[in-house]
C-alpha cells in the first residue's frame, strides 16, 4: 500500500512538475516596441508582438528578437568625388525602424550592416551627381535623396529609412585653402563695397547738406530783401504822404490873407539871404537896378504867388 502511495505521489509531483516545465517554457512575455519570429520545427510559423504569449516547447522556438523601435547607426566616414572631380570624405548618421520582422529576419543576414553599406554607396552615388559647392549649399536635398534610394532597395529586407543626416563633409586641404581664400576675397569685396556705399551716401548727404543750407540762405537772404524793400516802401510813401499834407496845408493856408503876408515875409527873407551870401562869396555881384529894394523884391514875389493863384481857381 506504502509502495502504491509512493508510486501515485510521484507521478503527481511528475506531472506536476512537468507542467511548471512546460509553461515556464511554452509562456512568452513579449516587452512594448518588440516582435519574436516564431519557428517550429526549424521553420516560419508565426510573430507573437507585445504581450502573453504561448508557444509549444520543444517544437516552436524564439528563432529571432527583432527590436521595433528607431535606431541610429553611425556611418562610417569613406571617400566620395564630386561630379567636378573633387575627392571628398564624408561621413554621417543613418535612422531606421524595422516594419516587417519577418522580411528582416530571413530577408537578410544582417540588416544593420545591409542598411549601412548601402547608405554608403548611395551617398558616393549622390555626391557624383552634384558639384563641390552644390554638396554645401544642397545638404538637405542631398539627405532627401539618400534616404529616398536606400529605402527603394531596403523594401525587401522590411526596413524603412526614416532620415539620413550628413555630418561632416571635409574637401582636401588644397581646396579647403582655396575655398578660404575665396571666402576672404568676397568678404574684402563685400566690405569695400560697404565703404564705398557710405562714402557715397555720406557725399551725397553732405551735399544734400549744402544744398539745403544755400537754398535756406537764399530763402532768407530773398525774404530779407522784401522785408527791406516793404520798409523803404513804406518809408518813401510815409515821407511822400507827409510832404502832400506839408504842401497841401501850406497851400490852405496861402490862399488866405494872412497865408499870402506870411509868404511875402519869407520870401523877401530869403532873397535877402541869398543876396547877402552871394556878396560874401564873390567880389563881383551883378544886380538889377531895383534888387537893393526889398519892396521890389517881395512885390514880384507877390506878383508870381498871384499868378498861380489865378491858374488854380478855374480848376477849384
Amino acid at each position: 500500500m506504502e509502495l502504491i502511495l509512493d508510486y501515485i505521489f510521484t507521478v503527481q509531483f511528475a506531472i506536476f512538475a512537468a507542467i511548471v516545465i512546460f509553461a515556464k517554457l511554452g509562456l512568452k512575455f513579449v516587452p512594448q516596441n518588440r516582435a519574436y519570429v516564431i519557428e517550429r520545427f526549424g521553420k516560419y510559423n508565426r510573430t507573437i508582438e507585445a504581450g502573453i504569449n504561448f508557444i509549444i516547447p520543444i517544437m516552436d522556438k524564439v528563432a529571432h528578437d527583432r527590436s521595433l523601435k528607431e535606431q541610429a547607426v553611425d556611418v562610417p566616414s569613406q571617400s566620395a568625388i564630386t561630379k567636378d572631380n573633387i575627392s571628398l570624405t564624408v561621413d554621417g548618421v543613418l535612422y531606421f525602424r524595422v516594419l516587417d520582422p519577418y522580411k528582416a529576419s530571413y530577408g537578410v543576414e544582417d540588416y544593420a550592416f545591409a542598411v549601412t553599406q548601402l547608405a554608403q554607396t548611395t551617398m558616393r552615388s549622390e555626391i557624383g551627381k552634384m558639384e563641390l559647392d552644390k554638396t554645401f549649399e544642397e545638404r538637405d536635398q542631398l539627405n532627401a535623396n539618400i534616404v529616398n534610394a536606400i529605402n527603394q532597395a531596403a523594401e525587401p529586407w522590411g526596413v524603412q529609412v526614416l532620415r539620413y543626416e550628413i555630418k561632416d563633409i571635409v574637401p582636401p586641404q588644397s581646396v579647403m585653402s582655396a575655398m578660404e581664400a575665396q571666402m576672404r576675397a568676397e568678404r574684402e569685396k563685400r566690405a569695400k563695397i560697404l565703404e564705398s556705399e557710405g562714402d557715397r551716401q555720406a557725399e551725397i548727404n553732405r551735399a544734400e547738406g549744402e544744398k539745403q543750407s544755400k537754398v535756406l540762405s537764399a530763402e532768407g537772404d530773398k525774404a530779407e530783401q522784401i522785408l527791406r524793400a516793404e520798409g523803404e516802401a513804406g518809408a518813401i510813401l510815409r515821407v511822400a504822404e507827409a510832404q502832400a499834407d506839408a504842401l497841401r496845408k501850406i497851400g490852405e493856408v496861402a490862399n488866405t490873407p494872412v497865408g499870402q503876408s506870411a509868404v511875402q515875409l519869407d520870401l523877401a527873407t530869403k532873397a535877402i539871404e541869398a543876396r547877402h551870401a552871394i556878396a560874401r562869396d564873390s567880389s563881383i555881384v551883378l544886380l538889377p537896378d531895383n534888387a537893393t529894394d526889398a519892396a521890389s523884391v517881395v512885390t514880384q514875389a507877390m506878383s508870381v504867388i498871384n499868378t498861380i493863384n489865378k491858374n488854380q481857381t478855374p480848376a477849384a
